[in-house]
């Protein structure tokens, strides 16, 4: 990232810290983060949509039971990430805004680099590299690719309300779409 995109999200984290959330940790938030997607990503590939509704927004939830239908097997299982082949994690955009209505809310996009072993053709668009890895000996090869996603979490911080981030941004490029 540039150095002004990385002294903006440190300003903006140091405003979370003394505006909404004195105990804010972009550390402890990007651990979080990992496990929801890790976790999120494993019930897309699964179609275990109803088990979504407590950490997606009904919007994008209503969006991925359209996409994941039309999914084909292999791209919907390259949608799973195990929280140990996450290779990369950097916070993209950071957002503090309120509503008409006075509503506070800190939105945080993330972006994750992956790999997973999901049948895929070698030229799949998008894609950063694909990996051959040798497990044995030469006749034992499992090719893995490096995938990317990126996932906005948000968080309102209204007086009464429920401290719990949310999803509301899902993309896997090239695969979700």
């Amino acid at each position: 990232t540039s150095p002004f995109a990385w002294l903006r999200t440190r300003f903006y984290y140091l405003l979370i810290r003394l505006y909404f959330d004195q105990e804010f940790s972009i550390e402890e938030f990007t651990r979080g983060a990992k496990q929801a997607f890790s976790l999120v990503s494993k019930l897309l590939s699964q179609r275990k949509l109803d088990l979504l509704d407590e950490l997606v927004s009904a919007e994008v939830l209503q969006v991925l039971k359209e996409k994941i239908s039309l999914l084909p097997d292999n791209h919907r299982d390259a949608l799973a990430a195990d929280i140990d082949a996450i290779m990369y994690t950097t916070e993209g955009d950071v957002r503090i805004y309120y509503d008409n209505d006075g509503m506070k809310f800190v939105s945080i996009l993330m972006r994750f680099w992956y790999l997973n072993g999901a049948n895929l053709p070698d030229e799949v668009p998008g894609e950063t590299k694909v990996f051959q890895i040798v497990f044995g000996d030469e006749s034992t090869k499992e090719k893995r690719h490096l995938l990317t996603a990126n996932y906005e979490f948000q968080r309102e911080f209204t007086e009464g309300a429920k401290p719990d981030w949310t999803i509301t941004r899902i993309e896997h490029p090239r695969l979700l779409e």
